[in-house]
C-alpha cells in the first residue's frame, strides 16, 4: 500500500483545482505551504516579488494570491499587484501586529490576515472556500465562445 495520502476534496465529482500564488521571500515557509496545498491537489505558483506576480495572472480565471505582508510595504508595488476577476488575497505576517496598509482596492480584495505557518490550517479552508466559491458562481471555467448552453 502506498504510503502517501493525497487529499482530494469533490465537489460534483470535480476535484479542487484553485490556483495560488505564494509571494515573499521566506523560501522555507513557502516551500511548506506548496507542498501542504499541492497535497490538497491546489495548483501552486511562486513568485519572489509583487512585480512577477503579474506573469503568473495572465489569464481570467480567479486565483488567490498569498502575500508576505514584508512584500506590501512598499505601497507603490502594493497598488500594482493584479487581482484576477474572482480572485482574492491573503495577506500573511509572523505575528498579528505585522498587518500592513492597503489601498482600497486590495482591502476589498483580501480575505484575510494570517500569522504563517500557525495558522497554515486556516488557509487551507480559506483556499478550499474560496474554490468553492469560484466554482458556485461559475467562475472557476472560461466559457468560450459558443459553448455556454444554459439548463432549464
Amino acid at each position: 500500500m502506498n504510503s502517501r495520502v493525497v487529499h482530494t476534496w469533490l465537489i460534483g465529482g470535480n476535484p479542487l483545482v484553485a490556483k495560488v500564488i505564494l509571494v515573499g521571500a521566506d523560501v522555507a515557509l513557502l516551500e511548506g505551504l506548496a507542498q501542504t496545498l499541492l497535497g490538497f491537489g491546489h495548483e501552486v505558483l511562486f513568485s519572489a516579488t509583487i512585480g512577477e506576480t503579474a506573469a503568473a495572472l495572465n489569464e481570467d480565471l480567479p486565483a488567490i494570491a498569498v502575500v508576505s505582508s514584508d512584500s506590501l510595504q512598499d505601497e507603490a508595488l502594493g497598488t500594482t499587484l493584479p487581482i484576477t476577476p474572482g480572485g482574492a488575497l491573503i495577506v500573511y505576517g509572523k505575528s498579528h501586529a505585522e498587518k500592513p496598509f492597503l489601498p482600497p482596492r486590495l482591502q476589498r480584495s483580501t480575505l484575510a490576515h494570517l500569522v504563517l505557518p500557525l495558522e497554515r490550517h486556516r488557509l487551507i479552508a480559506l483556499v478550499q472556500s474560496f474554490d468553492v466559491r469560484s466554482r458556485t458562481t461559475g467562475r472557476s471555467r472560461r466559457e468560450e465562445a459558443g459553448e455556454f448552453q444554459p439548463e432549464f
